[in-house]
């Protein structure tokens, strides 16, 4: 089953695409529809699909805008348009597809045939990164923590970490160093590789290092870490923060 999104500041156009997807393409769920792109971005940081049917030109922020404010996608892309001078750019954008409106049934099951076959090479190669990963942690004495970023596998000392950051289904990683890390994985990916050690989830966004806090102010209900940054501690948290410390 392959999940998607419509993004389209054109209502007939939006429907349109829901009935063509709903009428000619099995094993599709929409999982939503959006006339604003502000508030597709939204869904996107709080969910996961597996491909963004996106209009180009729409106002406040346009096809292209709403790409770029993303670091990293998880998501395929198919552009829908009306105009075929965006091709290029759409490549540039590495879309897995462009389909011009009016849209013709059979392009369009052809499209959901690439999304499909994309997803199912993505599965594979998470599922083999992930092998790797575990066989190279299995021989690791050394207690780093891997993650993927950029096509690597970084290895990382735990002591060197100062907190993690969520960022909807993505994070990102502080060290020591000032340097930061953004992996395509959820905070919870990461909490759990640090659940054997000194690490705390003081809110819903932060994950520290306990060994790197400096203060914690009591009537604020923050923390101060060894790099001066300032994290809100959760109310419900602070009880057992404070008996971890």
């Amino acid at each position: 089953m392959v999940s998607v999104i419509i993004i389209d500041d054109e209502l007939s156009a939006l429907k349109s695409m829901q009935w063509e997807i709903t009428n000619f393409c099995e094993d599709v769920t929409i999982l939503g529809t959006f006339s604003n792109a502000l508030e597709a971005k939204k869904f996107l940081n709080e969910n996961t699909v597996d491909c963004v049917f996106l209009d180009i030109e729409m106002p406040q922020m346009d096809g292209f805008q709403f790409l770029d404010s993303f670091k990293n996608r998880s998501f395929s892309v198919v552009i829908t348009t009306a105009y075929d001078q965006y091709a290029i750019k759409a490549i540039k954008e590495k879309a897995l597809d462009y389909l011009l409106k009016p849209i013709d049934s059979d392009d369009l099951k052809s499209c959901i045939e690439k999304i499909t076959q994309f997803k199912e090479e993505q599965s594979v190669h998470e599922r083999l990164e992930k092998t790797l990963e575990n066989m190279i942690q299995k021989n690791n004495p050394s207690k780093k923590i891997s993650v993927s970023c950029d096509g690597k596998i970084l290895f990382l000392n735990p002591d060197e970490i100062v907190y993690c950051e969520s960022d909807g289904n993505y994070c990102s990683i502080f060290l020591e160093n000032k340097e930061k890390i953004f992996i395509s994985q959820k905070l919870k990916f990461i909490e759990e590789k640090l659940q054997d050690l000194y690490f705390f989830r003081i809110h819903n966004s932060y994950l520290i290092n306990l060994n790197k806090v400096k203060e914690f102010h009591k009537s604020d209900d923050f923390v101060v870490l060894t790099n001066n940054v300032k994290l809100p501690v959760s109310r419900h948290k602070k009880s057992t923060f404070l008996n971890q410390l």
